[in-house]
């Protein structure tokens, strides 16, 4: 692997398979051309980060044994998962009912009170003038229970969703009209023709990091937010990656900054090194010679890289960077002769503290695993919370499809 001015290589012991060697030495001459100096710097920090989370996960080296390749018969055999982050369902498409009556959006008489507890509080309405969100609103465990409940306490059956203005109040001047604003439908152009003319889903609830846990495991493990010793040391379930792997199907990971996938310890194995692929050097490769996986996950800028701004919808990050991105990975599967046997899902993995008027499930939600959460809130993961909103695009789906389903994607 090229290091700036050094080599690093990595090799086996002939006599210990379990121990890794490191070579470090002056590299002469430089590999990589001029042309390719945009691509070394973040493929160079996922080398490092990959090294390093595979010396500290125990039995990352794996051969296992030939596994039986599982049949697919349905017509769609590569899905396509491209989470994006922290924006509500009305935030992004609650305006889109203007059009599209049969979503369930917004009306414009939607509001919650700065006290959510005085009924003589200001109301602040929903409005449809959000365009560059240049805060973060409030996303934590103890922020969105307030924001769903209006208070800590969290009885209140259906969901009041009354608390985000009060919520954002508490954290600065002009914070509670921006939890309150949502995008006009012409300023997210690629959202809105693909959710035209393909499917989109306005009952998707979420909250807070753990969120993409779920979406590849149907669990957090436990978790309620980021705690980074945790995130360093790697998560243990299983995921759909391992059910892929057990069954003979494909998988891969297109990142462009750092796959948050390499999270699950699972894909830490040495085995997997090979689905882990720099999205500007493969993804439209692959693609076009009709070789993606069955399953795909693509993993945007999730911080600015020197002259590459951020491409994943958190606040602050200009949408119209999200818009770009989503509009590439579309035009670049539209054109892949797996066009016909495909589907993209795109969706988000919370709410990012934005309102939204649909009242999450409180009650009768599973606990995925029986895990507590740790102190001081003991989360029990049997509520959901706030939708996201989700696209499903296929040759497949039929045009202008809305549908109201339920998805587990979060605690």
């Amino acid at each position: 692997f090229s290091l700036n001015k050094y080599h690093l290589s990595l090799s086996l012991s002939p006599t210990t398979p379990a121990l890794l060697y490191f070579t470090l030495s002056r590299r002469v001459p430089p590999l990589w051309p001029p042309e390719m100096a945009a691509y070394r710097r973040p493929f160079s920090l996922f080398t490092l980060l990959s090294l390093y989370l595979l010396v500290l996960t125990p039995h990352s080296l794996s051969f296992p044994f030939p596994k039986p390749h599982h049949k697919i018969n349905s017509p769609i055999k590569t899905l396509v998962i491209l989470v994006m982050e922290n924006r509500s369902f009305d935030h992004v498409f609650g305006w889109l009912k203007s059009t599209r009556p049969e979503i369930d959006g917004l009306t414009g008489k939607e509001f919650n009170r700065l006290n959510a507890s005085d009924p003589d509080s200001p109301k602040i309405y929903v409005s449809n003038d959000a365009v560059f969100i240049d805060s973060d609103p409030g996303h934590s465990i103890q922020a969105i229970t307030e924001q769903i409940f209006g208070s800590n306490r969290t009885t209140a059956n259906p969901a009041p969703m009354n608390g985000f203005a009060q919520q954002a109040n508490s954290m600065e001047d002009g914070m509670p009209q921006t939890v309150m604003s949502g995008f006009k439908p012409q300023l997210l152009p690629i959202y809105t023709e693909l959710a035209n003319e393909f499917g989109v889903f306005d009952s998707v609830p979420a909250s807070t990091q753990p969120n993409r846990f779920y979406v590849h495991s149907a669990t957090s493990h436990g978790a309620s937010s980021n705690v980074r010793k945790d995130l360093i040391h790697g998560f243990p379930q299983k995921t759909i990656f391992d059910s892929l792997d057990e069954n003979g199907l494909s998988f891969g990971i297109y990142y462009q900054n750092i796959p948050a996938t390499l999270f699950y310890k699972s894909l830490r194995k040495l085995k997997h090194i090979t689905k882990f692929h720099n999205y500007k050097l493969k993804f439209k490769l692959h693609a076009k010679l009709g070789k993606l996986p069955n399953y795909v996950v693509v993993e945007q800028r999730y911080f600015d890289v020197d002259s590459f701004p951020a491409n994943d919808d958190h606040p602050s990050h200009d949408v119209a960077e999200g818009q770009r991105f989503v509009k590439e990975v579309y035009e670049t599967l539209r054109a892949s002769p797996q066009w016909k046997e495909m589907a993209l899902l795109i969706t988000y993995d919370e709410h990012g503290g934005f309102y939204d008027h649909v009242p999450t499930p409180v009650s009768g939600v599973p606990n995925p695993d029986g895990i507590i959460g740790p102190d001081p809130f003991y989360f029990r993961f049997d509520r959901l919370g706030v939708r996201v909103p989700t696209l499903l695009i296929s040759p497949w789906i039929d045009k202008g499809t809305g549908e109201l389903k339920l998805f587990l994607l979060c605690c």
